[in-house]
């Protein structure tokens, strides 16, 4: 949206509009093959919900924040891309009973940040889930698309609700929402079935790389 030409007021919300899109199509498709922690999901989705909306309400600091956001994800794609083969295999590990209050702190500090952001949280949820050893690769995936289904909307009606004027949309709104649904099916249908977990973790780190590249150049401007 950047290079596109969208301006900084409509970012947030565009994106959070294509984030309901595709995280509804990856939820439905990683729940129906058994990737989706319904348990682990109510304790992160029970603070963040909230917390998402009143990130949503708030208006993101420019800088030292974007900064600060890409050294942490740098820091999680190096860690993810050199993880063994086995951490990734260790089921024993991730199948372990985890504190609901360890997921209650972590939900509402990404919710917070996904409202804030408009991203959904889902960026900063996968490496914690993986790096942690609470969720498998595929686990984590699913377990982020309904994390961010959940706190999108949230995010979205905040920043509605702060809304005094009438409200723009990007004239290609309609064109992106059927590429992202498109896109969207196709990446989840091949992630929860066919990906394997060095290699989503690989593309995951990737990604962090990419977003992270692009916080900076905004924190820089």
């Amino acid at each position: 949206m950047a290079i596109m030409g969208v301006s900084a007021e409509l970012m947030k919300p565009t994106a959070l509009c294509l984030n309901v899109i595709v995280a509804l199509i990856g939820t439905i498709q990683f729940a129906s093959r058994g990737y989706v922690q319904w348990h682990r999901l109510f304790w992160l989705i029970v603070a963040s919900v909230p917390a998402a909306y009143l990130g949503g309400f708030f208006t993101l600091p420019a800088g030292w924040y974007f900064i600060a956001v890409a050294v942490v994800l740098w820091f999680a794609a190096v860690k993810l891309w050199l993880t063994p083969r086995q951490a990734s295999q260790n089921t024993e590990e991730i199948s372990r009973p985890l504190n609901p209050f360890l997921l209650l702190v972590a939900g509402g500090g990404l919710g917070f940040l996904s409202g804030l952001t408009g991203t959904g949280g889902g960026i900063f949820l996968t490496p914690l889930l993986i790096l942690c050893g609470w969720a498998t690769p595929r686990q984590a995936a699913g377990l982020s698309v309904a994390f961010i289904l959940a706190n999108s909307p949230a995010a979205l009606i905040g920043w509605w609700n702060k809304q005094t004027g009438p409200v723009e949309v990007p004239a290609l709104l309609p064109l992106w929402m059927i590429l992202v649904a498109v896109c969207g099916w196709l990446g989840s249908w091949f992630g929860s079935k066919y990906g394997s977990p060095i290699i989503l973790r690989r593309l995951l780190s990737l990604v962090l790389i990419i977003a992270g590249s692009k916080l900076l150049l905004q924190g820089l401007k």
